[in-house]
């Protein structure tokens, strides 16, 4: 399959073509939300960075197979082995049983991905829906060699595993210097070293959320999911792995050492991932108490906020960004995003509206091209915007009657604006968002169209008391040399 996409592997640190494994077929896994708490910005992120990717990558022509896990048990609360399941300790709290905990959160989330315009992935599977799964991986990693049983949990012997291979490669640590000189740890006696890594935990009397295993009646540990699902559905090798650049490390560094040590091979061909939201300088999240959801973000409902802001803005606020770099939020970085959302969706619904002429006066070509570079380029996906932004200009020239344009031109600016807007960006109206009613458009329409019936008529009562009742709604009118514009 012929194109140019070249993406940055974290990995290697540097950008590689994108060849993947098997012709035509692509597998990749990106890991989703831990269902513990309302999604917020941070989370919003990496669901929109690699729903660009899989959007790109059926655009190419690829059949994509997209897993998104989700993370319901083993995730413990100081991610080091130690203190409560987040599940089982807000089950606990709540009084609900964890998987009531589990499902009211996925909806959630599922419901705020709809809004963003998230395309669902292929498989979206439960890390306590694979026990069996990761019990066996588990078995594979202690007959290796690689693990060790203390007390009924099972850790990875990390010190064992650097002496064969790179503990460290993907984030660029250096194990010696994290490696203990001795055994006596805080509260972790159970370890050889505190580096080491749980691949099982025996469940104390308490713990909810336990599954018997040959070790003892426990649960998995937070890292083994995704190795145990991600080569499940897409195979002992597969192409792509994403994620938030603050699960580097520990979480994706251990699971690329559970795949060697198990598997007996690198399952990752290309590591991908996004860099942070921050507010003042801080990461985004929950821990840091820094946090605002995205019902918040939809509803205007925090004092970091001055007002709402709609999914679409959201969405476009994080596109603007390349997926690499840090993006600092702030409610006025948000409201410059939504003017700016605003002036390219006018742009592309004056273009719908635009009549061919027998010839272009200006040069239209090369728009194509350029946005399909930008995308080729590590999904560049501000420089595509930017170039949408430039082609304005000629919409709203051709638009006021100013310059023309041939219906050949014409139906491929259109194509070029529907691509990039609509399927590969994913943006759309906020008027569509909010005028979801067919009939109550169609009902506006009828009377601006009777508004222009009158203004043919020279009945000029008629024609503004229609304008100012419409505007005294909230709608703003504006005529064209075609009819008129309208939006609320």
């Amino acid at each position: 399959m012929e194109h140019n996409l070249y993406i940055y592997n974290t990995l290697s640190r540097k950008k590689e073509q994108f060849i993947p494994l098997h012709n035509n077929r692509v597998g990749m896994y990106v890991c989703g939300p831990t269902v513990y708490g309302d999604g917020h910005l941070g989370h919003a992120r990496p669901a929109i960075t690699f729903d660009i990717l899989f959007r790109y990558l059926m655009h190419l022509g690829y059949k994509v197979r997209y897993v998104r896990n989700i993370t319901d048990v083993g995730h413990l609360e100081n991610d080091a082995d130690s203190g409560e399941d987040k599940i089982a300790k807000k089950a606990r709290l709540e009084q609900l049983e964890p998987m009531e905990v589990v499902q009211y959160y996925v909806n959630r989330y599922h419901k705020a991905m709809e809004a963003l315009n998230v395309l669902p992935p292929s498989i979206e599977p439960h890390a306590s829906g694979h026990i069996m799964e990761q019990i066996d991986f588990v078995q594979k990693i202690i007959d290796a060699g690689f693990a060790y049983d203390s007390e009924g949990s099972v850790y990875f012997d990390v010190e064992k595993y650097n002496q064969k291979h790179n503990y460290g490669k993907l984030s660029g640590r250096n194990v010696e210097d994290m490696l203990e000189t001795t055994r006596d740890l805080d509260g972790q006696s159970e370890k050889r070293r505190s580096v080491d890594f749980a691949l099982w935990k025996k469940a104390s009397p308490e713990h909810i959320m336990r599954w018997k295993a040959p070790w003892s009646d426990g649960f998995p540990g937070w890292h083994l999911e995704c190795s145990a699902m991600g080569t499940k559905y897409l195979g002992e090798e597969f192409d792509i792995h994403g994620g938030g650049m603050d699960l580097m490390f520990p979480h994706h560094e251990c699971e690329i050492a559970q795949n060697q040590a198990g598997l007996g091979k690198d399952s990752v061909k290309y590591w991908m991932h996004n860099n942070m939201i921050t507010i003042a300088g801080q990461k985004m999240g929950k821990s840091l108490g820094n946090f605002i959801t995205l019902d918040e973000f939809f509803t205007g409902n925090h004092a970091l906020l001055t007002q709402p802001f709609s999914p679409m803005t959201v969405r476009f606020f994080i596109l603007q960004a390349h997926y690499r770099s840090t993006v600092d939020f702030s409610s006025a970085a948000l409201e410059a995003s939504e003017k700016g959302l605003s002036r390219l969706m006018e742009g592309y619904a004056r273009l719908q509206k635009i009549t061919a002429s027998a010839s272009t006066s200006l040069e239209t070509v090369g728009l194509r091209a350029k946005c399909l570079d930008a995308m080729n380029d590590d999904l560049n996906t501000p420089i595509v915007i930017s170039y949408l932004f430039d082609s304005l200009r000629i919409v709203n020239l051709i638009a006021d009657g100013k310059e023309t344009i041939s219906s050949t031109d014409l139906e491929e600016l259109k194509f070029v604006f529907k691509l990039f807007i609509e399927e590969l960006l994913g943006l759309k109206s906020d008027n569509e968002a909010n005028v979801s009613n067919e009939a109550y458009k169609k009902a506006v329409d009828l009377l601006l169209n009777m508004r222009l019936e009158a203004k043919q008529n020279k009945d000029w009562a008629t024609s503004d008391k229609i304008r100012n009742e419409l505007t005294a709604l909230g709608f703003e009118i504006k005529d064209t040399k075609d009819g008129f514009e309208w939006r609320i």
